[in-house]
């Protein structure tokens, strides 16, 4: 799985839980959709992907041949 993929996948999973989470338990799990959407919106502008670098590390993509969150040129 490409990264790009992994982390679309990772971050619709933690809404789609916060979510959930707020239906059923308390409305301030939608703090976390809010850090979703903003870290989302800081790793767009900035090429940095925290879950990216931790899924790096867990050996997820060890057969990618890519940066992985940095900027490609």
């Amino acid at each position: 799985m490409k990264p790009e993929s992994f982390v679309k996948v990772f971050a619709g999973s933690v809404v789609l839980i916060s979510a959930l989470l707020t239906y059923f338990s308390s409305q301030w799990w939608l703090l976390l959709t809010g850090f979703v959407g903003i870290n989302l919106i800081q790793s767009a502008f900035t090429g940095f992907c925290p879950p990216t670098i931790v899924a790096k590390k867990l050996g997820f993509f060890k057969d990618c041949d890519c940066s992985c969150g940095k900027d490609r040129k």
